[in-house]
């Protein structure tokens, strides 16, 4: 199979689809791989380190995906790229498609076969190329947080550990899941006061036994939500449903009963946002304000640290990757339901559930339409 690796156009986007290791892997397994010049640069890989591990090397993207079986990525194309894609033609990437009508239509309109990153699954009914990712947002979520609760950033001057004498942040993490955990981590680690929030009575318990009363667990309800968020100093919304758009759980009179200086960071925002107020930024304008409140919600937030991103995500999709390269997709979606699961649109048709039911698509079933 002929696997194209385009650089990535998305605003601040560093990342890459395969790292020179990767593409290692793939050359032995006898695929061969083109990779866009300087795609690689954010990682701190040249040219010269694909060409050594096996990749031939193209000027313009045009020619990746005019040449390519399978377009492997970071982020969901845009709109240019969506332009070039082919039936019949692979693409393996970050989709998030619910909350994206316009990606949707194209992708559909393209006939090609489009397996997202963030709805393969494991046996575990955890979602293990998503994981990664969200590892490295939690942690970031905190950082991007206590930057924006800086006074030249717009916050309201607050220390996030702060210091003898002085409270720390009190910080309100939405949701127990991967990004929730991490965030969790490093907000224990920095010192602040810190509350999740779940309506899964297994996560809080596990994070209780985890982080102990350094930790205080609370059950998920409005009257919880009213109760804390005029107190908080920076909440992060870690909510997910796999597949779908996230759920509005902040409202704007949440946000208008905050604090002025207190901080938003939606680490939903590439499901659509779980605050109402929400809107996605990029790492050029990452902030805005609304009734006084900081929202930071740049849609790809593990773009700014683009090495640790890229490395961990690899370790996590290449095995994926070489299973559909080495036995064609059709066979390696029917033999692994986990991989199945990935296929979201598949020559022209919806084949994830939730994205037909967000956008109103007619559901194809992704075993019926992989036998059609």
């Amino acid at each position: 199979m002929r696997i194209g690796v385009p650089k990535e156009i998305k605003n601040n986007e560093f990342r890459v689809g395969l790292t020179p290791g990767s593409v290692q892997e793939f050359t032995a397994h006898g695929h061969q791989v083109v990779v866009e010049s300087k795609a690689g640069i954010g990682i701190g890989a040249s040219d010269g380190d694909y060409q050594a591990a096996g990749a031939a090397i193209a000027a313009e993207p045009a020619e990746i995906f005019a040449g390519a079986d399978m377009i492997v990525k970071v982020k969901e194309p845009q709109a240019g790229e969506r332009r070039m894609l082919r039936p019949g033609q692979i693409l393996f990437t970050y989709l998030h498609l619910a909350p994206d009508p316009e990606q949707t239509r194209d992708l559909v309109a393209s006939g090609a076969v489009c397996i997202a990153y963030e709805t393969v699954t494991d046996a575990q009914g955890g979602l293990p190329l998503l994981a990664p990712m969200s590892q490295v947002a939690g942690k970031l979520a905190v950082q991007a947080g206590a930057s924006a609760l800086e006074r030249a950033h717009g916050g309201a001057g607050i220390l996030i550990g702060g210091v003898p004498g002085v409270p720390p942040a009190n910080v309100v993490v939405i949701g127990g899941g991967v990004v929730g955990e991490n965030a969790i981590e490093v907000a224990l680690g920095m010192g602040a006061d810190v509350t999740v929030l779940d309506r899964a009575l297994p996560v809080l318990d596990r994070l209780a036994k985890r982080f102990g009363p350094s930790l205080t667990t609370q059950y998920s309800t409005r009257a919880a939500f009213d109760q804390l968020l005029p107190a908080a100093d920076l909440v992060i919304g870690a909510v997910l449903v796999a597949g779908a758009a996230a759920p509005r759980l902040v409202t704007a009179a949440h946000v208008k009963a905050m604090r002025p200086g207190s901080v938003l960071v939606d680490v939903a925002i590439d499901q659509g946002g779980c605050f109402e107020t929400s809107h996605a930024t990029t790492h050029e304008n990452p902030t805005y304000v609304v009734d006084g409140v900081v929202h930071y919600c740049v849609a790809n937030m593990p773009g700014a640290v683009p090495r640790t991103s890229t490395f961990a995500l690899n370790n996590a999709t290449l095995p994926f990757g070489l299973a559909i390269a080495d036995k064609g997709y059709r066979q390696a979606l029917l033999e692994s339901p986990h991989l199945k699961a990935g296929l979201n649109v598949h020559r022209g048709q919806v084949t994830y559930a939730a994205v037909a039911r967000d956008l109103g698509y007619a559901y194809a079933a992704p075993e019926l339409a992989l036998a059609g």
